[in-house]
């Protein structure tokens, strides 16, 4: 595979590719195998098993068995989740952006999965970075509400609004699930204008790719 893209950096096994485009680079275009399943992301918690589809279907994760299929999902300030299962049986792409993690779309993908949680690897790619995803007293309710110690996850800013850490969050949310083999999350979209796409910063249509295949 050509340059173009970040691998995963965790301890998946050899036969699991995984990885995120760079910002106006075609995931065709690096060598990615199998057919892409492609979803219509609706910022729910819906998972489906990646195949054959007509037309792409209203999901923000997709878990895939064999070479054959490629799951993928795109994201630009949302966070890209990847998953695999240590004995590289399986793999998942989830798209988390707030609304789908805190209506359960990681916990949705794991329970999903054949593999148990304690035997699942995750890998968080380029999202949004706490100082800069501001957001407003319901985002906050919404997690809070239901895991009270996600308030942590939340720092108070000088407009009356608060910083969202969507990385630590989804920590929380994975841990809870069972899995506690996680990497990523040190990579923001909004920082980083040379490499990421990022709506927030430029309100424009691009998207990042983040892929998982069994080779």
């Amino acid at each position: 595979m050509s340059a173009g893209w970040i691998r995963a950096d965790w301890a998946a096994p050899d036969n699991v590719l995984a990885g995120t485009t760079l910002r106006d680079v075609d995931v065709d275009s690096i060598g990615v195998p199998g057919n892409k399943c492609w979803l219509n992301q609706v910022h729910g918690a819906a998972v489906v098993t990646a195949g054959p589809f007509a037309t792409a279907p209203d999901a923000d994760a997709s878990l895939s068995r064999s070479s054959e299929y490629t799951c993928v999902v795109r994201t630009a300030d949302c966070l890209p989740v990847l998953f695999c299962a240590a004995d590289g049986t399986e793999v998942a792409a989830a798209h988390a952006g707030w609304r789908g993690l805190a209506a359960g779309v990681l916990e949705n993908t794991v329970a999903a999965m054949q593999t148990h949680a304690g035997n699942l690897l995750a890998w968080m790619g380029p999202a949004i970075s706490q100082p800069n995803f501001e957001v407003g007293d319901e985002v906050r309710e919404a997690f809070v509400g239901a895991d009270a110690g996600a308030e942590s996850c939340f720092e108070a800013n000088e407009r009356g609004r608060w910083q969202a850490d969507l990385y630590a969050l989804a920590r929380r949310r994975l841990a809870a699930a069972g899995v506690e083999r996680v990497a990523g999350g040190g990579l923001c979209t909004f920082a980083d204008a040379e490499r990421f796409h990022s709506y927030r910063r430029d309100a424009e249509r691009g998207r990042l790719i983040s892929f998982i295949a069994l080779k």
